[in-house]
């Protein structure tokens, strides 16, 4: 099973997503920022660092808001997502195509990767 970590960042009454580039696995599905759990790392180190490589951002990790197993065909996730804001920096495109901050409501207007929808779920049930 392969660790995978993500960070439910607000701003205000929105929160960020990201939209996987064409050159990955669910290409063009949208996610939120976040990564492989590299050996000999934290969950809350490989936020971080895949926060900084991604976004050019500094998070402040916070809380688990959930966490959920997800098999995909080729490959079996356990993806924790914390609560996180932004410490440092403003997000930029190092690596998807596109980062939007969207409302809850909003959610059912994004095509999410597979991984996410039980997370979406709760998000939708939490914060009406």
């Amino acid at each position: 099973m392969t660790e995978v970590v993500a960070a439910l960042v607000w701003d205000n009454d929105t929160f960020l997503i990201c939209q996987r580039p064409t050159s990955k696995s669910c290409a063009l599905l949208w996610e939120f920022v976040g990564g492989k759990v590299e050996a000999g790392e934290t969950k809350e180190q490989a936020l971080i660092r895949e926060c900084r490589e991604e976004l050019a951002v500094t998070l402040t990790v916070g809380d688990v808001f959930m966490d959920v197993v997800h098999e995909y065909p080729d490959i079996t996730v356990h993806l924790t997502l914390f609560h996180a804001t932004i410490a440092e920096g403003v997000p930029q495109m190092l690596e998807h195509n596109d980062i939007r901050w969207i409302t809850p409501r909003e959610i059912p207007n994004y095509n999410f990767c597979p991984a996410d929808k039980e997370i979406l779920a709760k998000i939708c049930d939490t914060y009406k």
